[in-house]
């Protein structure tokens, strides 16, 4: 009765932490984008998603994320991430970043796309380099299209 105890503790610890929601670190130079399979190297674009059962899919670019989600339940996401312009290799919520669109700014294919954590940022920017600003519900509509 013992040994079916701490089997039982064993394994409800191995659900909690195997479900764990959270931001996975992205290892560049080896991971693969899950949507176009090249390594994903670029630190200021890279994105990722992860499942409410806590399992994180990596992407080398935002727009590489959206095309994904033709592929994918969306319901089935908790977290939306993105890397972003001012702190390289740092997530920040993707449904809140905004996003600049500027044949000024390359990103890793093509869409050259970049998101920004805070809209003055994206502004700034945006009055150096020239392009367009969307929010994370226009800039989906805007892949789609």
């Amino acid at each position: 009765m013992k040994t079916l105890k701490h089997y039982l503790t064993l394994i409800l610890l191995l659900i909690f932490v195997s479900c764990n929601v959270s931001p996975k670190t992205i290892e560049y130079g080896s991971d693969g984008c899950h949507f176009c399979k090249m390594t994903i190297v670029d630190k200021l674009h890279a994105a990722e998603f992860v499942t409410k059962k806590g399992k994180a899919y990596k992407f080398d670019a935002t727009e590489c994320m959206v095309n994904y989600f033709d592929e994918f339940d969306t319901s089935e996401i908790e977290l939306y991430l993105t890397n972003y312009f001012s702190k390289p290799e740092t997530f920040t919520d993707a449904t809140k970043a905004t996003y600049l669109i500027s044949k000024n700014i390359p990103s890793p294919m093509g869409a050259f796309l970049t998101a920004f954590q805070h809209k003055s940022e994206a502004k700034k920017m945006q009055s150096e380099k020239g392009g367009e600003l969307y929010s994370w519900t226009e800039l989906i509509a805007h892949l789609k299209n």
